[in-house]
């Protein structure tokens, strides 16, 4: 999105590298296994991140709704203004919650048993930070865009967070095809009445 990320992520390319066996981390041909063993705390990490961003957003969002004044009223007194800071209070709550359980089904039984809320949270933390910062650019009008406040910046993490560790159509087959498994081992015992 146009910047620099202050963690300073790059791009590696290794050609015609060879390995000695005593510098091998793991077993051989397991490196992805390795990856995906820390991408569970990691999507939690991102979700946590978003939440404190979409907390900051939304008291941006309120200051400048009681500061700022159209028409003869402040934006506060608008009522698409109180349903956005309305819903962005209920979303951010709701995403909290789903990653508070999530990072408990791993502390209890582990990243893998954790596997289709972690994805869950993920799905649900990309699409909470574009639709929080977004409503909270609109009540900043062009000032949201400039670097006068952080929440452009904010926007584009939370839009890259939609493909970070894993895209958004990953994560919702992950939640489908669990919800489908469930379903089949059930199946007919909810569904009697369409007969």
């Amino acid at each position: 999105m146009h910047h620099h990320a202050p963690e300073g992520h790059c791009e590696v390319v290794f050609k015609d590298v060879r390995v000695p066996v005593s510098n091998l981390l793991g077993q051989e041909g397991k490196g992805f296994a390795l990856a995906q063993a820390r991408l569970g705390p990691g999507r939690v990490h991102h979700c946590m991140r978003t939440i404190g961003q979409c907390e900051l957003a939304l008291e941006l969002m309120c200051e400048r709704a009681l500061a700022r004044k159209a028409f003869g009223k402040h934006l506060s007194d608008f009522a698409n203004v109180q349903d956005w800071i309305g819903h962005s209070r209920v979303e951010i709550d709701q995403a909290r919650l789903l990653t508070l359980r999530a990072a408990w089904w791993m502390d209890r039984q582990g990243n893998q048993a954790a596997r289709v809320d972690v994805s869950a949270i993920k799905l649900v933390a990309a699409n909470l930070q574009t639709r929080v910062l977004d409503r909270a650019i609109q009540v900043f009008g062009a000032m949201g865009l400039t670097p006068d406040t952080p929440l452009a910046y904010l926007w584009t993490l939370g839009r890259a967070l939609h493909f970070v560790d894993g895209p958004d159509e990953v994560h919702l087959r992950v939640i489908a095809r669990d919800e489908l498994r469930r379903a089949k081992a059930n199946l007919g015992a909810t569904a009697a009445y369409y007969r």
